[in-house]
Formats: C-alpha cells, structure tokens, sequence
C-alpha cells in the first residue's frame, strides 16, 4: 500500500537541498566558479583589447602603448585556455565525486528502508534511479551551479566596467539584456518544459521496471504466449517516451531560437544607443567602440543559462525522485545499543498492526513458542500471516501489543541480536548469481563443507546438487534461473538450516514441493525441534502433521485450534 501523494518540491528547493550535498567539496566549486568567470574574462579581453587599439587609434587617451595591448591580448588568448581547462577539471570533479557519494547515499537509504519499505517500490524504478538519474544530476554539478555563478559575476563586472569606461546608458541596455535573457526567458522555458520533464523521468522510470519484469518473467511470458501483447505494451510505452522526448526537443528549440533573437535584439538596440549618444555628442566614438564591444561580447554566460531550463527539467525531476528516496522515514530504524538475547521464548499479547494506519491487517493477536516447540499457523492467502512473520523480526513495527522474546519487548532488542536469534525463509527464495556453495554461505561465511552437506540434506536437496555437472560449485545462473521454484525453495531452507538459529520463521516452506520432498522435508523439521522453536506458516492443513501447536488466521484474528 502506498502513502498518500505529496507535493512535488520547486526547482529553487531542489536546487538549494543538491548544493548542501556538496559538503566539503564547496571549496572546489567556488574555485570552478573564480576561474570560470576569470576564463570569460580573459576571452573578452581578446577582443575589449582589439577595441582599445582602435580607440586609441581613434584619439583616445590611452596610458598603453600597441605592443602592450597585443602582448595583453596574447596572454588573454593563454589564460582562457589554461583556467577554462581548470574551470571544467573542477566542476567534473565535483560532479563525479557527487555521483558517487549520493550512489553511497541512495544504497545507504536503500538499506534503510529495507526490507518493509522497499516491497511496494518497482525494482526497474529503483535501478533507473541509482543509473540514470544520477547521471542525470551530473548535468547540475557540472553544467548548471557554476555557469548560473559565472554570468552573475561577469555581468556585473561588465556592466560596472561598460558605466566607468564608456557610458551608463549603455550599462543600463546591457543590464536589461542579462536580465531578460538571464532570468525572464529561463523562467518563460521553465514554465513551459517542467511538465513534460517531470512527465518524461515518470515514464522512463515506469518503462524501466516493466522491461525489467518482462525480462525476468520472459518464460512465463512464452509459456503463456503472452508475447504479442507484452510486445504491443513496451511499443506503446516506447511510444510515450518518444513523444515526451519530441516535447523537450521542440521546447527546447524554440527557447534556444529566442534566446538567440533576443541577443541579436539587444545588441542592436546598444548599437543604436552607442550612436545616439555619439550623434548627440555625449560620448565619443573611440568609447563607444569600448563599450559596445564589451557588451557584445559579454552574452555569453547568460546565454548558457537560458538555455539550462532544458536540461534542467529532467534535472530536477531526478533531484526530486533522489531526494524523495533520500528523505524517506524507514518504517523501522534498527535498535543499536539494545539488550542482546539468546532466545528462550516468545510471547505475543494483544498485537494489532495496519499499513500506514488504514485498513487493520491483524487484531488483538495472542500467541506464544517455547524452545523445543513446533508452532503452525494456517490460514487462507492474504489473512496476514506473513506480516505476522514480518513482525517478530521488526521490519514493520507493531501498533500497539507486545512481542516478546525471554519477557523482553522487541522494540528493546538490539537488532542485531535479534537477526542472530531469528531466521525466516519466505515464500520466494533469491539466489545470487554466484555459485551454490557461495549462496549458502550467505548464511554462515566460515561454514565448513560438512555444515553447508549436512544442512541440505535437511532440506532435501543435498542428492539433487549432487547430480549437477559442478556439485555445489555449480553457477544458479541470475536470479537463480538455472533452479526450479522448488529447487531454490529447498536452498533457502538449507541456509536456515545452517544458520543454526533458535528460531527459525517458515513461511509457506513447502509451497513449491511435491508430496514426497514435503514429507522430506518436515520430517527433517521435527528432528530439528528439540534444538529450536519453529513457526510454520502454511495454508495446507497437511504442512501442519508436524505442529505441536496449532493457530488459524482468520478476517485478522488469530485462535489456538485443537489438532485434528
């Protein structure tokens, strides 16, 4: 179930919230930015020193002889390379060392929010966000915070430079246009591209996890001969990306075809002023030429931020989704510091729990295991027993009750204390795509061959290892493709097994097995008994031969019923 839909943060938040991250790496970043505009100096000054020679040519007084001015322009031509080249090397820098550090921060969430948090977000959804999005945000570290810095400083420093020198009138025209084609356009493209930016990271993230989920299920897919109409569903997907894609590009056109409109309207009209004024004798022409070739030359920056509303659409939209997952409350933080146990017992008294307050999934639960016990619940799908599980090992936290463990209450149990105590095997078993051996170990690292042997005879499926080409060496393929349902059932089962812990949670154990491996199977469990407490989670009345106890689920309550 999901929460209820929040506001989308503005692009001044996004913007303010990915500029904290940078944390220690800001020094970098205002070194990017001094020689950024320094470098746009510097690549005016080429051509403010041509304008210079003429003035000077022209009569104008001028403390600065030609060879000076062209040594000037030289070294000018020099330093714009030299700190363009450090200006980029900065804000790449940046930009790659961010990408890593929130890829350690979106995992750190991830682990987090795991695993209640993580089971009703899109596996695709989250993949498009550690890969693309975050390449995406590279194009604000690197391409947007030190561009929007550098027209600030180099318009300022034109038009104070323009006002001195040659004249304010001109100042003034060309503080008009930085603030037209700096500000009011980029706020006009942004207006109109935020909806289909926004639109066009929802759908990419949608396409992702439904191509991952076909991938995945590509057999069931072909077994069912589904494939047509999963074909006709990703073209039609594909269909929206690329018509959202079109959007961008043709907003993004006409934005760039005003901006460069309006530059060229600006330049003219400074034109027009430089020669009033000559006419009207309130200027002379050799600083007019200053001024008027210091304001054409000085578009440049702004001209890059005009043009950043294009990107920065999808940027921002990708920001958002970063900072959703990043902001996020856990439904449970680990206890850390906590009582350790070593399990005795458990006690559940009066356990009620709902997802996110609405429709109560369990009421007023009562039950209890003691060591040496096999306790079965059964109960039709969907009834809450898994959640059930689910809260003995604190991956949601209750609503109100009392779990137990040796008398004391979960929320005081050290997390990990309570993980070394409990094991469960759910319903559906992931298997890395590694080697057998290397997936159990998983349960037990330093488990010596005779342990990983022993605890898949337990589960059943030491003899069928046995009969791979490569025994337990042998690869299970990605997402354990290489195994049946059952076979990787059996697996999960074994690493409980050799987990070894006092309690171990069953949930449907015996779903994916026939009659003979599930007769196996809890045969195995019973001699397990006298070592631990098992929780049994089944609804076939069979699975629960073995139970010593036995509790039914029903519309939310939980009831001891007598063995048949």
């Amino acid at each position: 179930m999901k929460k209820d839909k929040k506001l989308r943060r503005s692009g001044a938040v996004i913007m303010a919230k990915l500029i904290l991250l940078l944390g220690s790496l800001a020094y970098i970043m205002i070194l990017a930015v001094i020689n950024g505009s320094l470098g746009f100096i510097c690549a005016m000054g080429v051509t403010l020193l041509g304008a210079i020679g003429i003035a000077k040519a022209l009569g104008e007084t001028i403390a600065v002889s030609y060879g000076l001015i062209i040594a000037l322009a030289v070294v000018c031509g020099v330093l714009r390379g030299l700190l363009r080249y450090l200006e980029q090397y900065g804000n790449h820098y940046i930009a790659f060392r961010l990408l890593a550090v929130l890829r350690d921060k979106i995992f750190g969430a991830l682990r987090i929010l795991c695993p209640a948090k993580l089971e009703s977000k899109q596996k695709g959804s989250i993949i498009a966000m550690i890969t693309s999005d975050i390449e995406t945000l590279e194009v604000f570290y690197a391409h947007t915070v030190s561009p929007v810095c550098i027209a600030f400083i180099v318009s300022l420093s034109v038009f104070l430079f323009v006002g001195f020198v040659s004249s304010w009138y001109l100042a003034l025209t060309a503080l008009a246009g930085f603030l037209v084609i700096g500000i009011v356009l980029p706020i006009i493209s942004s207006g109109r591209l935020k909806a289909s930016g926004v639109k066009y990271r929802g759908e990419f993230a949608s396409f992702n996890a439904y191509f991952l989920d076909s991938i995945k299920g590509i057999r069931d897919i072909v077994l069912n001969n589904a494939g047509k109409r999963r074909e006709d569903e990703v073209n039609r997907r594909s269909d929206i990306l690329l018509m959202e894609t079109k959007n961008i590009k043709k907003n993004t056109s006409r934005a760039a075809a005003l901006t460069e409109l309006c530059v060229s309207v600006f330049i003219l009209l400074t034109l027009t002023v430089g020669i009033i004024l000559v006419t009207g004798g309130m200027l002379s022409v050799g600083r007019m030429i200053i001024g008027v070739v210091a304001v054409f030359g000085s578009f440049g920056p702004v001209i890059a931020i005009s043009a950043l509303p294009g990107n920065l659409t999808q940027t921002f939209a990708s920001g958002d989704r970063v900072l959703d997952l990043l902001s996020e409350e856990p439904a449970v933080t680990p206890v850390i510091n906590g009582e350790k146990i070593d399990y005795k017992k458990l006690e559940v008294r009066d356990l009620s729990f709902s997802y996110y307050g609405r429709t109560e999934v369990l009421s007023d639960i009562c039950m209890h295991a003691e060591k040496g016990e096999i306790i079965g619940i059964i109960g039709e799908s969907g009834c809450g027993k898994s959640t059930f599980l689910k809260l003995l090992l604190r991956f949601w936290r209750k609503e109100k009750g009392e779990i137990a463990y040796n008398g004391l209450d979960i929320d005081m149990v050290d997390t990990d204390s309570l993980l070394d105590n409990v094991t469960m095997v759910s319903q559906s078993t992931y298997l890395f795509d590694e080697t057998i051996e290397d997936n159990l170990r998983i349960a037990k690292p330093d488990a010596s061959r005779q342990e990983i042997e022993d605890a898949c005879r337990m589960a059943s499926v030491h003899d069928f290892i046995k009969t791979l080409p490569d025994g337990y060496k042998t690869e299970v393929g990605a997402l354990g493709d290489n195994l049946s349902a059952g076979e990787k059932q059996r697996i999960g089962l074994a690493r409980a097994f050799l987990r070894a812990s006092p309690l171990i949670l069953l949930d449907e154990p015996t779903s994916n097995v026939d009659s003979i491996n599930e007769g196996i199977i809890l045969k195995a469990l019973k001699e397990q008994k006298n070592k631990k407490s098992i929780i049994l989670v089944s609804h076939r009345e069979s699975t629960m031969a073995i139970a010593d106890r036995i509790y039914k689920v029903k519309n939310g309550k939980m009831t001891e019923v007598n063995k048949v």
